[in-house]
């Protein structure tokens, strides 16, 4: 598994992480044991980021659980999503808790009372307990917002959706994050499953074999990688052979344009 700069902030992490939505949302003992063995092959393929959130329900807990004493050996990505500073405070509070009393991304979740949430988050990073802050958003009409946040200087990260299908962030967003040296997470790499639905056939892949692709997950998440600009991406899943599949996409040969721009063509036959 490459790693990366995650822009100029300072971290290093692995080009493919781990999303924990839906997929760690559970409380029965055997989606609880599978959520452990997600997490026991993302660390033996180098998958050693995890984002997570508090409006994931069960998933924060989950992951903590899951990674029990290699806390130390992961990259933890989480959230504070919440409506006052009260409930922001409580989440953050429960959120170190959990994840042994460090969080090296501490992301504001959808832009949700930013303005509130923003200095619990700094103060927390001057005490050592966060070691970056960052944004996100996954909707376009918020993307102006998530830019005004990013030219503030007070984040270092933006989490954004990227796929072929989803490219809004080309015209603003990745170019600021280039620009200001903020690190770039990429959820949605699979638009939420909407893009595996439809796969193309094998013989068309078969041009991207040199580049160590031989699936359609594997394209797309090496089309998105290949933008020198995205540092990690966070594809999500519960099956811990589709960890193994997805890391296969995670180490060079990159892209050139005119493979990116064939894989495109193939998400629009």
């Amino acid at each position: 598994m490459d790693t990366r700069p995650l822009g100029s902030t300072g971290l290093t992490v692995p080009v493919i992480g781990l999303g924990t939505w839906r997929t760690f949302d559970v409380i029965d003992r055997d989606g609880e044991q599978n959520a452990r063995s997600v997490v026991e092959r993302a660390m033996a393929a180098g998958t050693t980021l995890f984002d997570s959130s508090p409006m994931y329900g069960e998933s924060e807990r989950v992951l903590a659980e899951a990674l029990g004493a290699r806390r130390r050996d992961a990259l933890i990505a989480t959230k504070v999503w919440a409506s006052s500073a009260a409930e922001g405070r409580r989440q953050i509070d429960h959120g170190l808790r959990l994840f042994r009393g460090l969080v090296d991304i501490y992301q504001i979740h959808n832009l949700a009372s930013w303005r509130e949430q923003l200095p619990l988050l700094e103060a927390e990073r001057e005490q050592g307990r966060v070691r970056l802050i960052g944004a996100t958003h996954y909707s376009a009409s918020a993307f102006g917002d998530l830019a005004a946040v990013a030219k503030s200087g007070r984040i270092g990260a933006l989490q954004i959706p990227y796929n072929p299908r989803e490219r809004e962030v080309e015209r603003v967003l990745l170019p600021l994050a280039d620009d200001l040296g903020l690190g770039v997470i990429v959820m949605r790499p699979f638009g939420e499953g909407r893009l595996l639905r439809r796969m193309p056939p094998e013989r068309h892949l078969e041009p991207l074999a040199p580049f160590g692709v031989s699936t359609w997950a594997q394209a797309l998440l090496k089309w998105i990688l290949s933008d020198p600009r995205c540092h990690t991406t966070i594809p999500a899943t519960s099956n811990p052979d589709r960890v193994d599949e997805n890391a296969g996409a995670g180490k060079e040969p990159w892209f050139g344009p005119e493979e990116r721009d064939y894989v495109a063509r193939l998400f629009t036959q």
